[in-house]
Formats: structure tokens, C-alpha cells, sequence
């Protein structure tokens, strides 16, 4: 019972990082039609960047953590609006241009980064209290799982209400649905384009800085390794769904997390339930099915 509490929570934590990871692939996607390749990139600048600050600052204390984790979301949504308004916005509608440069983004940026911070994994430690363990049912906890699990929670509401709710939200889908229409109203939809990039890029930059956390080291491949099951997420879940790729996390990675334990076969139970849901249903669990 306890092992299976383990994995269960595990996996819910893991799934945790794939939806940060995930939600803003889904963002951008859904109301930009953009497949960002380099979105693993964000997710590691806002590692090391939280990695940095918390080598200046003391990350074993909460308030240093929380400096890291504020700083590293800032650093992933900064570099994302700056590919969005220098790379991404002059290739609309251009949509093999755009797979081209954000996988030759991600490329370099890995290359820039192992030539900052070298090629070796760099180990890493938090406060206390996510280095411990909670008893759930008999099953030891780490702490940092909780922590990732309520992050992921905290961004999949933030950003339903911000799109349901708020003046921007509202451009933003209003854009994505007629662009002309809300241009001729006198709204610069770009400026809106850009804001949704910069979510995303923030939203990968946070799990950056939690996955360090989790996995207990940050490398220059880190967001790479991420992107991948982030991808198979999102497909999963449909493009274009923040529920959807919720649902579709959960629904991998605690699979994956089982798997993994007693047959060492989790990477490939997620590609198998990738391949199942394309045969099945190829918009995916949430998406809009073509017209």
C-alpha cells in the first residue's frame, strides 16, 4: 500500500512539471497556431537563473527560495518575449519557418548554456523542508513534490481565470478567433501575442526552477528532456487545452512513474498512450475535433 501511495504522489509531481512544461506549449499553440520547439529553453534559463540566485542569495532559506523561484519565472518570460518579438512574430502564418528557427533556438541555446555553466550536471539544494519527507498512509513523501503539485494547481487557475475573465484574456481570444475584426476595433493583437508568449515563457521559467528541485540537479539539457514528455502532454490532452493537458499529464506521468518501478518501462507506456490517442482520437482527449 505504501509503495503504491509513493508512486501515485510521485507521479502526480512529475505531472505537475509536465503541465508547467506543457501549459504554456498549449498556450501559444492554441490561440497562436505556434509549435515552439524551443520552449525547453525557457524552462532551463529559468533553472540556471534559479540556480544562480540562489548560490547569491541562500536558497536553504524559504525567503531565498522564493527570490529563486520569482527571478527564474521573470528569466523564462523574458527570453520567450524576446523570441517572440525578434523571431516569431515577422514568420505568422509561415509555419515551417517557424519549426525551423525555434528548434534551431533550442539547439543553440543549449549550446550557450553548456558553454556558461559546463556540460556536468550541477547538484542543487532547497530549504530543509523539501529535502524531507511527509507520512501519507504509511508512504514517505518527498516534500517537493507537494510543492510541485500545488504550483502546477495555482498556474492551471491563474491562467483559466486570466483568459475568462481579465480585458487581455479576452483580446487574446477574440484575436485567435478573427484577428482582422479586433485589429479594425483599434487593438493591437500583436501586443496581446507577445503577453501570451510571455506566459508561457513564465510558466516554463517557474518549472525550471521546480524540476531543479525535484531532480535534484540542473543541466543544459534539462528543458530538452522535459519538451519531450511536454509535447506527448499536450498532444495528448489536445492542442490548444489547458484542462486538456492537465488531464493528459496526470493521465502520463503516473503510468510513466509505475511502469518505471516494476518493469523499467515508462518512456515507452507514454509513447504508447501518444500513439493510442492519435489512432483513437487524433485531436486528443480535449481538443476540438476539424471541421
Amino acid at each position: 500500500m505504501s509503495i503504491t501511495v509513493l508512486l501515485l504522489i510521485t507521479g502526480l509531481g512529475l505531472g505537475a512539471l509536465y503541465f508547467l512544461v506543457a501549459s504554456g506549449l498549449s498556450l501559444i499553440y492554441g490561440l497562436m497556431g505556434v509549435l515552439n520547439f524551443a520552449h525547453g529553453a525557457f524552462l532551463t534559463l529559468g533553472a540556471f537563473i534559479g540556480f544562480e540566485v540562489s548560490r547569491a542569495v541562500g536558497a536553504t532559506t524559504w525567503p531565498g527560495f522564493a527570490v529563486a523561484v520569482v527571478l527564474g519565472a521573470l528569466a523564462g518570460a523574458a527570453i520567450a518575449a524576446l523570441s517572440e518579438l525578434l523571431l516569431i512574430r515577422p514568420l505568422y502564418q509561415r509555419h515551417i519557418e517557424q519549426v525551423l528557427v525555434t528548434v534551431g533556438l533550442g539547439l543553440v541555446t543549449v549550446a550557450l548554456y553548456e558553454g556558461i555553466w559546463g556540460t556536468d550536471p550541477i547538484f542543487i539544494s532547497g530549504p530543509a523542508w523539501l529535502d524531507r519527507t511527509t507520512s501519507v498512509l504509511g508512504a514517505n513523501v518527498p516534500n517537493d513534490r507537494f510543492l510541485a503539485i500545488g504550483a502546477a494547481v495555482a498556474v492551471l487557475v491563474g491562467l483559466v481565470l486570466f483568459l475568462k475573465h481579465t480585458r487581455y484574456g479576452l483580446v487574446i481570444r477574440a484575436g485567435v478567433e478573427n484577428r482582422a475584426m479586433v485589429t479594425a476595433l483599434g487593438i493591437d493583437v500583436r501586443r496581446s501575442f507577445t503577453l501570451v508568449f510571455t506566459i508561457g515563457g513564465a510558466a516554463a521559467g517557474l518549472g525550471g526552477v521546480l524540476a531543479s528541485q525535484y531532480f535534484g540537479y540542473v543541466s543544459a539539457h534539462l528543458g530538452g528532456t522535459l519538451l519531450i514528455f511536454a509535447f506527448i502532454v499536450t498532444v495528448i490532452g489536445g492542442l490548444g487545452s489547458l484542462t486538456g493537458a492537465a488531464l493528459a499529464a496526470v493521465l502520463v506521468a503516473v503510468p510513466q512513474q509505475f511502469a518505471n518501478y516494476y518493469l523499467g518501462i515508462g518512456d515507452l507506456i507514454a509513447v504508447l498512450a501518444l500513439a493510442l490517442v492519435l489512432l483513437v482520437r487524433p485531436s486528443g482527449l480535449m481538443g476540438a475535433k476539424a471541421a
